[in-house]
């Protein structure tokens, strides 16, 4: 999806509002939004902290060490679906595993495997995801039966 220019771009993003955050200079709502979750992953810092480095690092599952851009990314995105429930029920979902995993930012992790199941099934078969799919399977996980209303 992304060619390494774009990925370069998305990068210094994310160096360059952390870089912004740390030194208190102005910043524009995204750029607060990532430093924010930068600021809630101090593992991620010294990497986020060597833009050089980290900049053309390569990220290989098999040596079983994750992408912070990803995992990042990942939030970013499970927090726009949130905010603008889409797919349809998924803010309630959200709201009751946070209440099942103590914090918002516990329930987004609990949420990216799914997350990662729905995007990989759909490159997979080549086309959009199946949201019915990927919110039934939050559902259950949030403890929350088929019959449950959105709001519940």
């Amino acid at each position: 999806m992304f060619d390494d220019h774009d990925r370069q771009q998305l990068r210094r993003f994310y160096f360059s509002a952390w870089d912004k955050a740390r030194r208190g200079l102005p910043m524009e709502p995204l750029e607060r939004q990532v430093a924010e979750l930068i600021g809630e992953h101090p593992e991620y810092h010294a990497f986020i902290e060597q833009p050089q480095t980290a900049l053309e690092q390569e990220f290989d599952p098999a040596t079983g060490r994750g992408n912070p851009f990803l995992h990042m990314g990942m939030h970013m995105a499970l927090r726009e679906q949130v905010g603008t429930d889409r797919p349809p029920g998924i803010r309630a979902v959200w709201q009751a595993l946070c209440l099942r995993h103590g914090d918002a930012h516990a329930a987004e992790h609990a949420m990216m495997e799914a997350l990662a199941e729905a995007l990989w099934t759909a490159q997979r078969d080549a086309r959009p995801p199946d949201e019915s799919a990927y919110l039934q399977t939050l559902r259950k996980m949030a403890g929350l039966t088929p019959q449950d209303p959105p709001g519940h």
